[in-house]
């Protein structure tokens, strides 16, 4: 394993995060609030240590295979935490050093899940770092540096990407990595900024516009107000937002094809179809349900129905009053869209559409091979034949996923919570989604549980954003061998 240029990449990672750091450090300067001084030390520190690992240990062969790229990833995704967490911790703002790991790895893994009571009680300048990072998360620090650094941008290095990127498949769409990622981010800053003008419109304040843009972006679901989304009751804002989260669970090589003018192609993705049709039923499935509860009123409940199936399918998060009350039913739909996820290569969680269709029509293929063996089948996707190497990881990726939920709720239910918290709490961090139900619900958070779920908690967000081989990775004894 190339260690050398692992320690480069983990050096411009804590670069790019202290001068990330810089903004909420000017941010409270401009409140006057004495908290900047913490995102200036700690950011000082971080680009020290940078800039130190950068030129003294900067490798010969700048070329990534999938182990080191890999690992690389895992490891800057932790570091990223754990320093982010220092202001926090030495403000004072989250006193216990564990608590504020849990919500710096919540905001980069945008899972949205969070340990504070009192969101309102935050500075400015941490307010704006839990969005910041939700924002860095959502497209990812690694894509970000391909996009930066020029030695970085080899067609090899391709498996950072795929290390970082949501879903089974990384189009080819652009022939250079370094074009892609600046292509991806180009994308990504076009409708953050396009839905903070949105909400400046309906009258949001600029704070707060840039804030939930952010927020929303990412599809992590931090608010700055204890009452999360419903502290603005505008019905216009709460829609923008509803939109956003839906256009932002999109696969963004669709944005691409549309900028290429490939529109036929663009609008043959199978999945988009499927994500959207998805949204389409359950909103109406929730919306019927609940209809009883908002006085017969449907343009009500549809609003609440397409707001929360929007947030909750593209594990975004965001909230705008308590479901706990509502139908079993309801709660069994946001249950599976909590499972099921956003398009692949997207800002969203996760299990992804994509990887259900793909076992979709692997089952209808071995029905069909039963009835007829001597056909030969092939499984397609947007009439193109998907490679075995595809479908193969698809069903070892199940297994993985599975293995590692039981093994997560095991570990929570030593708690003795209830099954419904217990469940949910590892369903909403695995896939990143942020409040589940019952005590994790939208008006919930994760501060009353032990340190020991915490950790089980953080090592789920951070393995369900990196789609668990990264992080698993790590733990693999044989992966820090020499070969």
């Amino acid at each position: 394993m190339n260690k050398r240029i692992i320690i480069y990449i983990l050096g411009w990672v804590l670069i790019v995060e202290s001068v990330a750091m810089q903004v909420c450090t000017v941010t409270s300067m401009i409140y006057r609030e004495h908290e900047g001084v913490y995102f200036f030390l700690t950011g000082l520190v971080a680009a020290a240590l940078g800039v130190l690992a950068v030129k003294v240990k900067k490798p010969k062969n700048m070329v990534l295979y999938q182990k080191a790229g890999f690992a690389a990833t895992a490891l800057s995704w932790i570091l990223m935490s754990l320093v982010a967490a220092l202001p926090f911790f030495l403000s004072g703002e989250i006193p216990n050093y564990l608590d504020a790991f849990f919500e710096s790895a919540s905001g980069f893994t945008t899972t949205g899940a969070t340990i504070l009571r009192d969101v309102e009680s935050l500075s400015h300048g941490m307010l704006l770092w839990r969005s910041v990072m939700v924002w860095l998360g959502g497209m990812g620090v690694i894509v970000f540096l391909l996009a930066l650094i020029p030695k970085l941008g080899g067609q090899q290095n391709i498996f950072l990407m795929r290390a970082e990127s949501p879903g089974p498949i990384i189009g080819k769409t652009v022939p250079k990595m370094r074009n892609y990622a600046a292509l991806l981010y180009s994308i990504y800053f076009g409708l953050t900024a396009l839905e903070c003008i949105l909400l400046l419109c309906g009258g949001m304040g600029f704070f707060d516009a840039i804030n939930v843009s952010f927020a929303n972006a990412g599809t992590g679901g931090f608010g700055i107000h204890n009452d999360n989304m419903a502290a603005y009751h505008s019905h216009y804002l709460q829609t923008v937002i509803a939109v956003f989260m839906m256009l932002f669970g999109i696969n963004f090589s669709v944005y691409i094809l549309i900028i290429a003018r490939k529109f036929k192609q663009a609008f043959k993705t199978e999945e988009l179809w499927y994500y959207l049709g998805i949204i389409v039923v359950c909103t109406l499935i929730i919306g019927f349900n609940i209809l009883p509860l908002y006085r017969n009123d449907p343009g009500e409940s549809l609003h609440q129905s397409f707001f929360y199936v929007s947030s909750i399918i593209t594990t975004t998060g965001f909230g705008i009053g308590d479901v706990n009350h509502w139908p079993q039913l309801s709660h069994g739909v946001i249950l599976v869209i909590t499972f099921l996820g956003a398009m692949a290569g997207s800002t969203g969680g996760g299990f992804k559409v994509s990887r259900m269709l793909i076992l979709a029509k692997e089952v209808k293929k071995e029905l069909s091979l039963l009835i007829h063996p001597r056909n030969i089948k092939t499984i397609k996707m947007d009439g193109k034949s998907i490679d075995h190497n595809i479908t193969r990881n698809t069903s070892v990726y199940l297994v993985v996923y599975m293995a590692v939920f039981v093994g997560s709720f095991l570990l929570v239910s030593i708690e003795g919570r209830d099954m419904v918290t217990s469940f949910t709490s590892i369903a909403a961090t695995l896939n990143n989604t942020g409040p589940g139900l019952g005590a994790v619900g939208p008006v919930g958070n994760y501060a009353d549980f032990t340190p020991l779920s915490k950790c089980v908690f953080i090592f789920d967000m951070i393995a369900g954003r990196l789609e668990l081989f990264p992080i698993l990775l790590l733990l693999s004894p044989s992966a820090w061998r020499k070969s």
